[in-house]
């Protein structure tokens, strides 16, 4: 499984950005994905995922203002970020568990619960 992301750039407060995340390979039927940021000198976090049954959920931070999608006939992964605020400038991942038939209605998994990643984009909000 590879995944490629593309879209990150700098951009001022209260902008937008649109991440996109290809997905090649098999990650079989059943799955989660998502959205992960790294900020300098900090852990890296959960933003967004989304299952194989197009249910998704938010870290408290991005909630109503970033949205997760996926085009399963395109095999991409996107990440709409609106009204952005500075402390949204992080080195954003995407990653996917699979095979996987858990539900993340109600569950946001940890980044050490993926087992496929891509290399990084930064976003840097000023």
């Amino acid at each position: 499984v590879q995944l490629v992301e593309s879209g990150g750039g700098s951009v001022q407060t209260g902008g937008s950005l649109r991440l996109s995340c290809k997905v090649s390979g098999n990650i079989y039927s059943y799955y989660y994905m998502g959205w992960f940021r790294q900020a300098p000198g900090k852990e890296r976090e959960t933003v967004a995922v989304i299952d194989s049954d197009d249910s998704s959920n938010y870290a408290d931070s991005v909630q109503g203002r970033f949205t997760i999608s996926l085009d399963n006939a395109e095999n991409t992964l996107y990440l709409q970020m609106d009204r952005l605020k500075t402390e949204d400038t992080a080195v954003y991942f995407c990653a996917v568990n699979a095979p996987s038939t858990r539900s993340v209605d109600g569950f946001l998994p940890g980044p050490h619960e993926m087992n496929f990643w891509g290399q990084g984009t930064q976003v840097t909000v000023s």
